[in-house]
């Protein structure tokens, strides 16, 4: 069976989570596997970003690189990165078949689509010098943990995915912050409760875990700036950007401006056409790194929701730099109805219409989710 029909019958995760399940599988087929150094990626945002500098920086040096991501927005292709390029179909094709032979039926079965992928991903980047392995929901029980690291990246961590991670900050710290093995650099953490959890697991652990001032000096800030500026990068991102070169400080590996030239990922307040900007973005930690990059400027937003994210406070955040809300129509059993999200703007005095066409004389964002971003790009010509 074909890699893309065999996914479509996995579940992207399973209601009754089974945390023993990937480790224990992990176990059975490691000796099998080519296991480079590893930079694994946690955190609430950031994570697709900080991962693409660093992978395209190292690449761009000289060393064979993958950068593994999710969710992809147009192509299964995008998650799997390999020095500079989305793997192709044979690549991962032949990773499928590789996978395959090494397990028997019932544990194959028994894997959710992104632990499945998780592994795939692993094949495919044999032959690789570093791989940066990003967390898909966590980090202790992520299926990305199992695998041993020289390096984990924090970006900030804030409210999201309550029902996997808790209630609180600190909660949800704790859980991403256990995947720390040995040593952990923490981007700027707007929450105090991400330090107070980060110092209890360095002291419970024994490991070591760095702020990010720690590891850029004053060239590193001139080249951050320097960069930013080439790429025009909005200053989340450059944030992300400067988490990446405290990692290639942290490992010793020399860089230059131009290793970043190539290094911006697709989705992340991404300008497509005159006057549209399409970014990932789904709670509201995101939500207000937008509004700091736009403000003051207004804007058309084309947007929905899943069910399980808390779009009223992000709504609220967005508000501020929106002239209207146009929703756009999912079919997705987990995207939000129309009529609730009618019911949400309106409780938040915003005007809404339905998504019908990117009209010329006004901006627009298109944000809510990868799957916003998919149908507006697989659905409208900009």
């Amino acid at each position: 069976m074909k890699l893309q029909e065999y996914l479509s019958a996995k579940p992207l995760y399973y209601k009754n989570i089974d945390y023993t399940r990937m480790p224990r599988i992990y176990e059975k087929i490691k000796s099998s596997l080519h296991i480079p150094k590893i930079v694994h990626i946690i955190g609430t945002n950031g994570k697709g970003t900080t991962g693409r500098f660093l992978a395209q920086a190292l690449h761009s040096i000289g060393l064979n690189c993958g950068h593994y991501t999710s969710p992809h927005i147009l192509k299964f292709n995008e998650r799997v990165w390999l020095n500079g390029n989305d793997s192709s179909d044979e690549i991962l094709e032949n990773s499928h078949v590789d996978l395959q032979k090494l397990l028997p039926k019932s544990d194959l079965d028994s894997l959710s689509y992104f632990e499945y992928t998780t592994l795939l991903a692993m094949i495919a980047f044999a032959g690789c010098d570093y791989i940066i392995m990003e967390a898909g929901l966590g980090g202790e029980f992520d299926a990305t943990a199992v695998f041993p690291k020289c390096l984990t990246l924090v970006t900030p961590i804030a409210m999201d995915h309550e029902s996997f991670l808790g209630s609180t900050i600190e909660e949800i710290a704790t859980t991403k912050l256990n995947a720390i093995q040995n040593s952990a650099i923490l981007a700027f953490q707007n929450e105090s409760d991400v330090y107070k959890a980060a110092n209890d697991i360095a002291e419970k652990k024994s490991v070591s875990i760095y702020k990010i001032d720690e590891f850029l000096d004053e060239n590193d800030r001139k080249n951050i700036d320097l960069i930013s500026k080439e790429l025009s990068l909005a200053p989340y991102l450059s944030n992300n950007l400067s988490l990446s070169i405290s990692a290639l400080n942290f490992l010793k590996i020399e860089y230059d401006i131009a290793n970043f030239k190539n290094a911006k990922l697709f989705g992340r307040l991404s300008k497509i056409g005159k006057n549209v900007i399409v970014d990932v973005g789904h709670n509201p930690l995101a939500a207000k790194s937008i509004v700091d990059a736009l403000s003051p400027d207004k804007y058309i937003i084309i947007y929905n929701s899943y069910k399980d994210k808390n779009y009223k406070d992000i709504l609220q955040i967005l508000k501020p730099i929106c002239l209207h809300v146009e929703i756009i129509e999912i079919d997705d059993e987990r995207i939000e109805s129309v009529e609730v999200l009618k019911s949400t703007l309106t409780s938040l005095k915003i005007k809404y219409t339905i998504f019908k066409e990117v009209k010329p004389n006004y901006n627009y964002l298109v944000f809510g989710s990868f799957s916003v971003v998919e149908a507006f790009l697989k659905g409208h010509n900009v």
